[in-house]
């Protein structure tokens, strides 16, 4: 995924390896575990891992509360995880993976999101951006401390 103007990057590092991180990762129904943002996972597909899983993800930042549709849309283990928004916001996401070490790797999470305009349209989108970068950086840490402690 290319970095565009309106999208969100926020990483970390893991001391623990690729295979170990992605093991964690590749659960999206614990995702709410550690995703502040992320309330509850529903599947919409027999699929729960892979190209093609689709799920409904209720998602709350602040006062706004929305049911966010995605659908996995890059699967490479021990990689990467990528994933289209296909409801009130659309746009792509991804987790990547990279090995620093062989129990170091950095987690790189990459958005890159569109707000319907009675959201602000971009305008929301670019207020957002703030926001949603330190909720996610957040996010990290606290994947970061469940792996870590793990």
């Amino acid at each position: 995924m290319s970095t565009t103007k309106r999208a969100v990057v926020v990483s970390t590092v893991i001391e623990r390896s690729p295979a170990r991180v992605w093991a964690d990762l590749r659960n999206i129904e614990s995702h709410v575990t550690w995703m502040q943002d992320a309330v509850e996972i529903r599947f919409l597909s027999e699929r729960r891992e892979g190209s093609g899983t689709r799920f409904e993800c209720d998602t709350k930042v602040g006062p706004f509360s929305l049911t966010d549709v995605m659908q996995i849309t890059a699967w490479e283990d021990e990689r990467r995880m990528g994933v289209r928004h296909v409801g009130l916001v659309e746009g792509t996401g991804e987790f990547s993976l990279g090995q620093l070490g062989p129990e170091r790797t950095e987690f790189r999470w990459e958005e890159d999101l569109s707000f319907p305009w009675f959201m602000g349209g971009p305008v929301g989108a670019l207020l957002a951006r703030p926001v949603l970068r330190f909720i996610w950086k957040r996010n990290l840490s606290r994947l970061k401390a469940r792996i870590e402690q793990s």
